[in-house]
């Protein structure tokens, strides 16, 4: 169980160092939305290319921090009832959702977006619109999403069945009995 808890531990430390660069990519993604709408009001000037960037950028954040909002445990879940049962039953939700829902559907999404990713990357493909960025990247960037999620589902994944066996306390449970 200890080497399995060093993985979690070296692929939440992935997770943080990319939740890091989407806090600048935030911050970026501002600044270009911002410099746009300067641009093209105040200067009647338009560019594809700054506009695709910001829709990129965008896609990037959402894209990477998937792995990052399940390590934070900042997704969206209907608290209603999981908040009112034990943390040993919270603990059998995660594993199971994760089994059940999160791995199959990030592995199913790699499996069906890695032929289309690659096919953008070996022809290079660009955007249809004049000025455009080149589309691979993205397409790219979304099999790195979805393999950065699945990830920090198998870390949960590890660390649920550490804190079911007693030997790992899960943050939030932290000072609730198992240490």
């Amino acid at each position: 169980m200890r080497l399995l808890l060093g993985l979690a531990k070296t692929i939440d430390a992935l997770s943080e160092g990319v939740g890091r660069v989407i806090a600048w990519l935030t911050l970026l993604v501002a600044l270009l939305s911002a410099g746009n709408a300067l641009m093209r009001y105040g200067f009647s000037y338009s560019s594809n290319a700054y506009l695709e960037a910001q829709w990129y950028l965008f896609s990037l954040i959402f894209l990477l921090g998937g792995a990052y909002a399940l390590k934070k445990n900042a997704h969206v879940r209907i608290d209603l009832i999981y908040g009112r049962l034990s943390p040993r039953a919270r603990a059998w939700i995660d594993l199971l959702g994760t089994l059940l829902f999160l791995l199959p559907m990030a592995l199913g999404v790699l499996y069906l977006a890695w032929p289309w990713a690659m096919n953008s990357l070996a022809i290079r493909e660009t955007s249809p619109d004049v000025g455009g960025l080149p589309r691979w990247p993205i397409k790219l960037a979304l099999l790195l999403g979805f393999a950065l999620l699945a990830l920090q589902g198998l870390s949960e994944l590890i660390k649920r069945m550490a804190f079911l066996a007693g030997v790992y306390a899960l943050p939030e449970e932290k000072g609730r009995g198992v240490e």
